[in-house]
């Protein structure tokens, strides 16, 4: 499948989760099916700002708990569905604050608006676009997040290197992503529509580390990493008995990572000023 039928089946999928209106069992569902099955979400209902009606349950961690937002901070939130991650961005950035929630799939956006509108948010603004081309100005930004969104994308490259530009000197990412170690079958991660579960796009955990020092990053620390379980009855779609063993006496090859990357505070790319 090529990088925009990718981009289109993510694109439709999430939309129709934002049109039910209701809070997802899991990202992880197929192109043309209603099931819906629990990956791995954050647990985000003791943090100041949580709002349960914009928690869809589409992500793989809490990236806002180990961000190091400070009041006053610009936000930009990468994939920002219905607002969860922004709103509780904003109550640690406070009024002096400004977050910034990106999204390519305008049913999320207005859904994420509704929510905002209804809260009388005026320091939080939802931008429909791309994320792999950011509608944020380049070295604007203290702090980027995002939440199991970057995995379901082709160009992971793309996006870094987009970070790294809308960040101001010294600024920095906090992002909760799905990666593999070891050995992934290609069952799984050739099948489209668990490109939209946040399991067959994600790449090795050593090829996604050095995506972000390529980008230009001059530190990066994983704050947490948890295996994925990969529920029995998703593994019997596309694995045998046999292989569905095999696979599971090997451990999980699939984690949910939190990665913090820092611009170097001359906001030059790594190395370029030693």
């Amino acid at each position: 499948m090529e990088d925009k039928d990718l981009k289109k089946l993510v694109y439709d999928k999430y939309s129709q989760i934002a049109v039910r209106n209701e809070k997802s069992t899991c990202c992880c569902s197929g192109a043309d099916k209603t099931e819906v099955y629990n990956i791995q979400t954050g647990d985000y209902s003791d943090l100041k700002g949580y709002e349960q009606e914009a928690d869809l349950g589409l992500g793989c961690g809490v990236p806002t708990k180990f961000a190091g937002l400070k009041p006053g901070d610009t936000v930009v939130d990468l994939g920002s569905g219905a607002g969860n991650d922004c709103f509780v961005a904003r109550a640690e950035v406070g009024e002096s604050g400004t977050v910034i929630g990106v999204d390519f799939s305008e049913a999320m956006i207005d859904k994420a608006r509704n929510n905002a509108a209804k809260r009388s948010y005026s320091n939080v603004e939802f931008r429909q676009g791309d994320i792999e081309e950011m509608p944020v100005n380049g070295n604007s930004v203290d702090v980027v997040i995002s939440n199991c969104v970057l995995n379901l994308l082709p160009s992971k490259d793309k996006i870094f290197h987009e970070i790294f530009r809308v960040l101001k000197p010294g600024g920095h990412f906090c992002i909760s992503d799905v990666v593999t170690i070891g050995t992934m079958p290609e069952t799984l991660r050739g099948a489209a529509e668990m490109y939209v579960g946040c399991i067959a796009g994600a790449i090795p955990k050593n090829e996604y580390m050095d995506k972000i020092l390529d980008a230009g990053f001059v530190s990066l620390d994983v704050v947490k990493e948890t295996p994925i379980e990969i529920p029995d009855e998703i593994l019997s779609e596309y694995l045998t008995a046999e292989e569905t063993e095999q696979f599971k006496r090997g451990g999980s090859p699939v984690f949910s990572v939190t990665v913090v990357g820092t611009k170097s505070e001359c906001g030059c790319k790594s190395g370029c000023c030693s």
